[in-house]
């Protein structure tokens, strides 16, 4: 019960700590020439793909979002702190470009709740977060699938007599190029602006 939601948490955090550090030190052969604020994962992950559906309910690829600079984060809409806090954070990275750019990022929110998390359900919540961001989910095994192909994972805790349940994921954001190259990770203490910066040297390298 509470005892396995926690032990799935430290495993999730377990997991995110070792992906950062093997990350890190896999970076200190790299030659990382663009400063970026974010982690440079470049060649260190697969290109973004997946088969989901989106808030319309519409089954949806990687393919379909490609074109411009990416961002992935997994979270589910009862999230009470995490969820928000990074979709708000990344709104104000995004807001803060110049008009013509704005266009050229696009955040992807993908549940891990699919029980709660419908389409409509979806779709109310990230229109709270601005305009270019995509609200997306898939049964279980696709998310499973999806969470493994990118080093993290998530859990589920026991539901209360009011079947009310805890969902435990990373807070790990990875950016894609257009061509979904993986890219970057942004980390949870990078400010919005911080997070401008490396959207905009994506967006110039690419133009």
């Amino acid at each position: 019960m509470r005892t396995r939601f926690w032990r799935q948490r430290t495993n999730i955090i377990s997991a995110t700590l070792t992906l950062i550090a093997s990350l890190l030190l896999t970076g200190c052969f790299a030659n990382d020439e663009e400063d970026w604020n974010g982690k440079n994962i470049s060649g260190l992950m697969p290109e973004l793909e997946f088969d989901l559906i989106n808030s319309q309910g519409e089954s949806v690829s990687g393919e379909d979002y490609s074109g411009r600079v990416r961002m992935l984060f997994f979270g589910f809409t009862s999230c009470p702190d995490v969820c928000p806090t990074a979709l708000q954070k990344l709104n104000q990275a995004t807001s803060g470009l110049a008009p013509t750019l704005q266009d050229e990022v696009l955040t992807l929110f993908v549940s891990v709740d699919p029980k709660r998390d419908t389409p409509e359900r979806l779709a109310k919540y990230v229109d709270f977060f601005g305009d270019n961001i995509v609200g997306l989910t898939g049964n279980e095994p696709q998310l499973r699938e999806l969470a493994k192909r990118y080093r993290t994972t998530f859990g589920y805790d026991e539901p209360d007599p009011d079947g009310n349940y805890a969902v435990s994921h990373s807070s790990a954001i990875y950016v894609f190029d257009r061509e979904g190259n993986p890219r970057l990770l942004i980390r949870p203490d990078l400010s919005g602006e911080e997070i401008r910066h490396d959207l905009v040297a994506l967006i110039q390298e690419d133009s």
